[in-house]
């Protein structure tokens, strides 16, 4: 068993395709129509994924006004989604050339170093470095 998809509402599919292939570096596993919406507007089944993952995600254009305002706070304005990555610099350089914003300054912490950027709905995203390994213990002795 594993997680293969989690829903992502944006505003526009290919907006939100070109994000995530261009800046992040994902594939774009599946782009094809799909059953119109309750109100008879066609609608697509757009799957991206990062290479070599299982989970993807499938972005859904908004339908109506209340996932229209869940559009950029999926999350109530919390981080939602966390992408680690092995070379935190190379890509951190690749998303500012991209034109991604983030929210400040990278910074480290125990579990790796970590920046927050928007995606292109406005949703908060983690990127992550590698996590640092752990401060070997101070033995009892020479405390």
């Amino acid at each position: 068993m594993h997680l293969e998809l989690v829903s992502l509402i944006v505003h526009d599919y290919d907006e939100a395709v070109d994000f995530f292939t261009r800046a992040l570096g994902f594939e774009l596993v599946e782009d094809s129509p799909a059953v119109t919406t309750v109100g008879g507007r066609p609608k697509r089944w757009v799957v991206v994924r990062a290479p070599g993952a299982r989970t993807g995600l499938l972005l859904a254009r908004a339908d109506g006004s209340r996932q229209q305002a869940a559009v950029g706070d999926q999350h109530g304005g919390r981080v939602g989604f966390f992408l680690r990555v092995e070379d935190f610099e190379e890509r951190y350089r690749h998303l500012l050339a991209a034109g991604v914003r983030f929210l400040g300054e990278p910074r480290h912490e125990p579990y790796g170093t970590v920046a927050v950027f928007l995606d292109v709905a406005g949703n908060h995203w983690d990127l992550l470095g590698p996590a640092r390994p752990a401060e070997p213990a101070e033995p009892a002795e020479a405390r």
